[in-house]
């Protein structure tokens, strides 16, 4: 490979397996731009929720529903999508679930009341899970051998960068001009992503055709189910420690409000540089990267909860905690592909199903230990047992890898074609 090379059709023609580093570079890049979309759409409600429930005369717990429903569009539309889309082309199924996606936070603006603003919701997060497990599937393609964590740890970085730019920036345009405003923006970067699939993304030949049957076959697949459930459980701590972050640093730390978003940066930062290290790590070895990413998340977890009392060094501690948090996704990504078979998509797709139970299962773990009067220590500490429960959950599904002799370690390797 040269260092400028030829991307004429008659040189991509003579060398099918031509790979320019540049391209591919653009390609990931019109992946990730979805991902920042997503991102933001996803945590952007979080911070509105007052703004939300004023605005449809609802309580704000009621509000809180709305982003029940989106998750609940992520784990429903993950599987039944891909499964349904197993033979459209790769290219062609990006682009749809993106225009389906800004067809749903087009109608969430438009809504005229709670109940359908409901169903809106629940329409935009259909495509959530599904267009990640397409896009990484197409990135691990593109990139090779070698690289391909790291190709699926940048467009992952979507969701990174949507926590350090995208959140922040919606918040600020919702609560300046309302939330119908943040959910624009949204919209704006969906039409956006849709030009950047449609002019960067190649015809994907080379990429192995499936079929429903055996994409639905993932989930018979227990190595497939028991990452998806390392990825529910281990998570579930990070979003424990999320959920309840802003009244910790307020309540316990003693910051002011102002410092907040200050440490959700930190936090959002440090998710962009797990996502990096984690993708280096995981094209060396997955599933030691899967180990050091629980490990040292549980650990960062656990000395937040202790070191909760000192402000300033809690709100610095928010970027340990994004960057150990992220440093395993990229491999659990990848696993989910290794290990599928002829059901890669599904897998893929169904490990964003499997963070959003996460999302869940941290946020209630966490308000139940509040509820039992444990104090806002408490959610961080429980979320290192819960990554410690992820290890647990790993051990044993390397355990039944090895009884079974399923490789977790090398993808199958099909040629790659850029035209």
């Amino acid at each position: 490979m040269t260092a400028a090379p030829d991307l004429s059709p008659a040189t991509a023609a003579a060398h099918p397996r031509q790979r320019p580093e540049r391209r591919v570079g653009w390609v990931i890049a019109a992946l990730a731009l979805g991902g920042f979309g997503i991102g933001t759409t996803e945590f952007v409600a979080m911070g509105l929720l007052p703004n939300i429930a004023a605005s449809l005369d609802v309580s704000e717990p009621t509000a809180g529903h709305l982003i029940s429903a989106y998750a609940l569009g992520v784990v429903v539309g993950a599987p039944v999508i891909t499964a349904v889309a197993a033979r459209v082309a790769r290219k062609q199924l990006l682009i749809w679930l993106m225009v389906a996606f800004t067809v749903g936070n087009a109608l969430s603006v438009l809504a005229p009341n709670y109940e359908t603003l409901m169903a809106a919701r629940f329409v935009a997060g259909l495509p959530h899970g599904a267009y990640f497990g397409v896009a990484a599937l197409v990135a691990a393609h593109l990139a090779g051998p070698g690289k391909r964590a790291r190709a699926v740890g940048r467009v992952m970085l979507g969701l990174s960068v949507a926590n350090v730019l995208g959140v922040p920036a919606a918040t600020w345009i919702g609560q300046a001009l309302g939330w119908r405003a943040a959910l624009g923006l949204v919209v704006v970067l969906g039409l956006a992503t849709v030009v950047a699939l449609v002019a960067l993304v190649p015809d994907l030949r080379g990429m192995p055709a499936s079929d429903m049957r055996s994409e639905l076959g993932a989930l018979r697949n227990s190595q497939v189910l028991l990452t998806l459930a390392v990825g529910m459980v281990g998570f579930g701590g990070l979003f424990a420690f999320y959920s309840y972050l802003n009244t910790a640093l307020t309540s316990v730390g003693g910051v002011s409000e102002g410092v907040v978003p200050v440490a959700l940066m930190l936090f959002g930062l440090g998710m962009v540089v797990g996502n990096t290290v984690g993708g280096r790590l995981a094209d060396r070895h997955v599933d030691v990267a899967v180990v050091v990413g629980l490990l040292t998340v549980g650990v960062s977890l656990g000395l937040f909860s202790v070191l909760l009392g000192i402000g300033w060094l809690a709100v610095l501690f928010a970027f340990i905690v994004g960057a150990t948090g992220t440093i395993a996704l990229p491999a659990l990504q990848t696993r989910l592909m290794d290990v599928a078979e002829d059901g890669q998509t599904v897998a893929a797709a169904m490990n964003h199903s499997a963070l959003n139970l996460a999302n869940a299962l941290g946020a209630w773990v966490g308000g139940l230990v509040l509820a039992h009067g444990l104090g806002y220590r408490a959610p961080a500490a429980v979320g290192a047992g819960l990554a410690a429960a992820g290890l647990v959950v790993f051990a044993v599904t390397m355990l039944a890898a090895r009884r079974s002799g399923v490789m977790t370690t090398g993808p199958r390797e099909q040629p790659v074609t850029i035209g």
